[in-house]
């Protein structure tokens, strides 16, 4: 909070002097770019004679009985569904109406994720990489709101987003690469695997320490909106992630500043080993939006369409508003939770299959797209074939390039190599050298 309010004070100095300077034009220009003044920002005027609270810190009505305020006042807030687990339409006002090739796409690619990961699963379990995470189950969160974002807008992930990437146009040559740690890796090989990033795609590169990227969003979406160019910033995080400090620090700057950011939590059932009624106690993560004074909802992750709709929703919001949004996408991590982990040890194979078989989010758009007669088993089966060709061409490839040139541990970083890391660097090739044997160059760029 003295945070908060030594930059609302260093906000209030420089509003006051562009005043004074520029006149009512710059104030008029002030407006227009959304800088709006808040009530906290303006000297209240109190009348001493009305018996209602005047602390400046909240808004309410003094009451003479003592009573606690119950950590659930309602049954529980709802989640919203476009289709049910048979993939027809409940309220046909809710169905997004997309194109028969929108649709196909989505569908594609879903699959084509699923496919990745299992592919790349087994690559890890044979050693031909150091770890994996899969999606499985997830697929309808990634997919339902990359396509209702602009492209333009900034993507804050955390690790479990591949689907993201995989719509804004991320090849699987890109995803083979960064996991093989290759030459033709964007970022040189530099992180492990599944830690994405793509500057032309507008996806940040994801960092391994939990929630870190929650209030790096709120920073960045502050910065769009001083920037004013219709642009938005998404932050997808697990319900886990939601309890570490950080997001409490990204929720409160994001709405005290109003900024155009949606949070977007995948509540996946389980945080690694610990299941959710182990984590809070609250109503989930979409009851605590309110608190910080931010518009929340629940959607079902496991139908893209709703994830669609609500994503597309906040995001015309965040932008014409200036305002967070937090979307909490229920759904069921299928998989384990990397290849580091062994769920049967905390969970039942029943409970498993049950996601898996019955409540999937590829089988319920299959069986929309069936129902439309816009999918058959004869395309079911081409397509599946067609896929797992596509990315084991793509595995193939990565697994013959070249691991990336070892001086590039020592770019990127300073313009020019300050003496310290030149220190670092001859002791490095010196190693190299005395133990060539060890560390066989060939496999690597010159």
């Amino acid at each position: 909070m003295a945070a908060v309010s030594s930059m609302s004070k260093m906000y209030g100095l420089c509003f006051r002097a562009v005043r004074q300077t520029a006149g009512l034009k710059a104030y008029r220009l002030l407006q227009r770019r959304g800088f709006r003044v808040t009530v906290l920002q303006l000297q209240q005027t109190f009348d001493s004679s009305l018996e209602k609270p005047q602390f400046p810190g909240a808004s309410a009505e003094f009451v003479d009985q003592l009573e606690f305020i119950q950590p659930n006042v309602i049954s529980g807030i709802p989640v919203y569904r476009v289709m049910d687990r048979q993939g027809n339409i409940i309220n046909p006002s809710q169905d997004p109406q997309l194109s028969k090739e929108t649709v196909l796409n989505f569908y594609q690619k879903m699959t084509m994720l699923n496919t990745m990961d299992r592919i790349l699963y087994e690559s890890q379990r044979q050693g031909r990489i150091s770890f994996y995470m899969t999606n499985y189950g997830e697929e309808g969160t990634h997919i339902g709101s990359a396509a209702a974002l602009d492209p333009n807008d900034l993507v804050f992930g955390q690790y479990r987003e591949a689907g993201v990437l995989m719509y804004r146009g991320f090849s699987l040559d890109h995803f083979m690469a960064q996991c093989y740690a290759n030459a033709d890796d964007l970022g040189k090989g530099r992180q492990m695997p599944v830690h994405y990033g793509s500057k032309d795609l507008n996806f940040v590169t994801i960092s391994s320490p939990l929630a870190t990227q929650i209030p790096q969003a709120a920073g960045a979406a502050y910065a769009v909106k001083r920037e004013n160019t219709n642009r938005a910033v998404i932050c997808y995080f697990g319900e886990g992630a939601a309890s570490e400090g950080d997001a409490h620090a990204g929720f409160n700057f994001s709405a005290t500043l109003e900024c155009p950011l949606i949070f977007f939590c995948r509540n996946n059932g389980y945080a690694i080993s610990t299941p959710t009624n182990e984590q809070y106690r609250g109503d989930g993560i979409a009851a605590r939006g309110p608190g910080y004074g931010m518009l929340s909802i629940r959607v079902d992750g496991n139908d893209v369409f709703a994830v669609y709709n609500a994503t597309k929703e906040a995001r015309r919001r965040a932008v014409a508003e200036n305002q967070p949004f937090l979307i909490e996408a229920m759904t069921y991590r299928i998989g384990h939770h990397s290849t580091s982990d062994d769920s049967s040890a905390y969970r039942s194979v029943d409970e498993v299959n049950y996601w898996d078989k019955q409540d999937h989010p590829i089988s319920r758009l299959r069986h929309y797209m069936t129902a439309r007669g816009w999918w058959s088993e004869d395309d079911e089966r081409s397509w599946r074939k067609q896929s797992r060709k596509t990315v084991m061409e793509a595995f193939e490839r990565a697994e013959r390039r070249l691991k990336p040139n070892p001086e590039l541990l020592f770019t990127d970083v300073y313009q020019e190599m300050i003496p310290s890391l030149n220190k670092q660097r001859e002791s490095l090739w010196r190693h190299v050298q005395q133990y060539k044997e060890n560390y066989p160059l060939d496999l690597y760029e010159k």
